[in-house]
């Protein structure tokens, strides 16, 4: 499945189940783990494993299984790796714990690392 129906399949489940403040974070060229990373919030424990199960069974449904999904046992914090796009789904209070957009829009991008350290 291409990148960009991934990506709208993925928000489409998220909105399905009322999702809270999705943000898309573009991680390119940041990191050769992922394209593109999704962090949306659920507003309880319960919610935030129904939006990551709808995922996983929307990915599956669409031709593009999970890679894999972990944190489903205390759902706080579910992760959903379907390759080029990783889908984080937390509680308001995990996420704002973690931060990972600041996180992930504070760090140098591959190629700056390279330049740093004198190679092409």
């Amino acid at each position: 499945m291409h990148n960009d129906s991934l990506k709208t399949l993925v928000v489409d489940a998220l909105e399905d189940l009322k999702a809270k403040d999705v943000a898309m974070l573009d991680v390119s060229r940041l990191t050769s783990v992922t394209d593109l990373m999704i962090v949306a919030s659920g507003t309880s424990t319960r919610h935030v494993a129904a939006l990551a199960n709808h995922i996983v069974e929307q990915s599956k449904a669409g031709g593009h299984p999970p890679l894999g999904v972990e944190g489903q046992a205390g759902s706080d914090w579910v992760l959903v790796d379907l390759g080029d796009l990783v889908v984080h789904v937390m509680l308001p209070e995990t996420r704002q714990l973690y931060d990972l957009e600041r996180l992930w829009a504070d760090l140098p991008s591959d190629l700056e690392l390279r330049e740093e350290r004198g190679g092409a």
